[in-house]
């Protein structure tokens, strides 16, 4: 195995993860070992054939190993359960790992979580990471924790045009995630956003929009649609117009208006339905917790509630509002 400075880890090989890992063990020089761990075994093994021949690869079992043998590790996780087990386990947690390390070497480790994750299980790691450095003998600079969720969905992930909004406590700490990152998403699109945890704040705000702007779009063009508009016109019109958003002129929420995109491929693949939804909650909490109004939160998780309740629609690309109403009765 390489060294740990010539060692990357990777943890989470789902919708997301997996394409991004590919992306990762391409950019890197065949020096560096990328390490992989993922609970579908599937999955690894899937991934070992489609990256042959790219550099070396080789499997882990937990954030512990990756820890000790890596000086960046990224996660994907899925949720906070997830994420507190893989980095806070005592046993087999990537901070354990940490410490484990830093008894035979002072190197810094970056541990880097890129999934979207509610604020407050981001800053009980970073609250961890804090008091691991404090206790141990080495400095309190050889570990830092960096939040970098990203956006872009699948087709960004496979593509390697995600966007990145990092939170750093220190610019050493963003430019080395960056170097990493740069594979995954366009340089350019990696953004410093503050401290630990500004990642994920700006993260959530820009889904609340996002998933605010899929249910607008959609209402829109099936008001066109139940009128008899030319509705791939109307959508042209639209995006030269004042209503132009990314819904319509990246993901159109209507089947056949736009090639490659999940309404045109049954709504598979894309941003479920569900985690959408799940983000637009994050978001309405997080303005409970600064004390921001807000008007159209409510009305629109109603909406995406009523709509995922339905199998339908239930894991489903989010577009599939679109669909939902224009088959709703008023």
């Amino acid at each position: 195995m390489s060294s740990p400075a010539k060692t990357v880890a990777f943890i989470g090989l789902g919708v997301m993860g997996y394409p991004m890992a590919v992306n990762l063990r391409n950019g890197l020089s065949s020096e560096y070992t990328l390490l992989v761990c993922d609970v579908n075994k599937e999955a690894i093994s899937k991934f070992q054939k489609q990256v042959a021949g790219k550099g070396p690869v080789e499997i882990i079992s937990n954030g512990f190993e990756a820890a000790k043998a890596a000086n960046m590790v990224i996660t994907m996780l899925p949720n906070s359960p997830a994420v507190k087990v893989v980095y806070l386990d005592p046993q087999t947690g990537v901070i354990a790992g940490v410490e484990a390390a830093a008894t035979s070497s002072a190197e810094k480790k970056i541990i880097m979580e890129c999934g979207t994750i509610e604020t407050a299980t981001i800053l009980e790691v970073a609250k961890a990471v804090t008091t691991s450095a404090q206790s141990s003998s080495s400095s309190s600079s050889s570990i830092s924790f960096v939040d970098a969720p990203v956006s872009g969905g699948p087709m960004g992930a496979e593509d390697g045009t995600l966007t990145f909004m990092v939170g750093a406590n220190d610019n050493t700490a963003f430019e080395a995630a960056k170097e990493v990152l740069s594979h995954m998403g366009k340089r350019e699109s990696i953004f410093h956003c503050g401290d630990v945890g500004a990642g994920t704040a700006f993260k959530v705000i820009n889904n609340y929009l996002s998933a605010i702007t899929s249910l607008a779009a959609s209402e829109a063009l099936n008001i066109g649609t139940k009128m008899g508009l030319d509705v791939k016109l109307l959508t042209d019109v639209i995006n030269v117009s004042g209503g132009q958003c990314w819904v319509t002129s990246k993901s159109n929420p209507v089947p056949g208006v736009q090639a490659n995109v999940p309404s045109s491929r049954g709504y598979d693949g894309g941003f479920r339905l569900e985690l959408c939804t799940k983000v637009l909650q994050m978001g309405s909490e997080l303005a409970e917790m600064v004390g921001a109004r807000t008007v159209l939160d409510k009305p629109t998780l109603e909406a995406f509630k009523e709509a995922s309740a339905d199998e339908r629609y239930r894991g489903k690309d989010a577009r599939v509002v679109y669909k939902w109403l224009n088959e709703s009765e008023r």
